[in-house]
């Protein structure tokens, strides 16, 4: 079984929910990497989204986009990613995501690409610009074993909810705002309606993902869904170094889930 289903089923399985955080990979430098993994796992992360960084990231805000374009002024490639997580892979146990384009992939070559993804232990991809009619051109990375992450968003239909979640694997994404990632104060009051219907249809747990950027805000989630990616506050603490705020995000996705 691949290690992300794995642990999600383990999650279900428990009562528990998933809290994934997402980092941008070379921000700051690829040597940080490690502690920074190291760090999520030992305070309770489920998984790590890792994104790699992208001069033309359509559905990242402010945050992730900066910390892309210090990654990439670091000179960060996918290649030094996939070599820099291979190096570090005995060192972390929780699985680690990609999220990148399709143009970071296919520039990069498919087939070398999935190559160095098991060899790095990667378990689960993100590529937010793939809709579902064109993943047989990426059917490779799961026949390889690759879970390959699916999004739903606000404005999906729930045709088109029940056409994305059938047949997904690992986990559904579930966006939470209209629009690209970013801290917000609050969310639309459909929100949680609309994660439980997505919860409904779903064969595989649901997280909930954009905007969320305080406890509160993953205590509520966490009422309607599996549980939630946190993106662009985790970018933001590692850079100020107030870490103890992301153990904070991470505790409130622990607490007991009202009935």
């Amino acid at each position: 079984m691949n290690k992300l289903t794995k642990v999600m089923q383990d999650c279900v399985n428990k009562g528990e929910k998933a809290f994934i955080p997402y980092i941008m990979a070379g921000d700051g430098g690829l040597d940080r990497l490690k502690g920074q993994l190291m760090f999520l796992e030992k305070n309770g992360a489920t998984a790590v989204e890792l994104g790699i960084p992208f001069s033309d990231p359509v559905a990242d805000g402010p945050v992730i986009q900066q910390a892309g374009i210090r990654s990439l002024e670091k000179g960060t490639t996918l290649k030094d990613i996939l070599k820099k997580v291979t190096e570090i892979k005995n060192d972390v146990n929780i699985p680690i995501i990609l999220m990148g384009y399709t143009n970071s992939i296919m520039a990069y070559g498919l087939k070398e690409f999935i190559e160095d993804c098991l060899h790095a232990g990667i378990a689960g991809c993100i590529i937010p610009d793939l809709p579902i009619e064109e993943e047989t051109v990426f059917s490779s990375i799961k026949t390889a074993g690759i879970t390959l992450i699916r999004l739903v968003t606000l404005t999906s239909s729930m045709d088109r909810i029940t056409e994305i979640t059938a047949g997904a694997e690992g986990f559904i994404y579930a966006v939470t705002v209209k629009g690209i990632t970013g801290t917000r104060d609050t969310f639309g009051g459909d929100v949680g309606e609309y994660l439980k219907q997505v919860k409904e249809l779903s064969p595989v747990p649901v997280l909930a993902g954009f905007g969320i950027s305080t406890p509160e805000h993953v205590r509520n989630a966490i009422q309607s869904c599996d549980g939630v990616i946190v993106g662009s506050k985790i970018i933001e603490c590692f850079e100020t170094g107030k870490k103890e705020h992301i153990t904070e995000l991470i505790s409130a996705s622990k607490i007991l889930v009202q009935k």
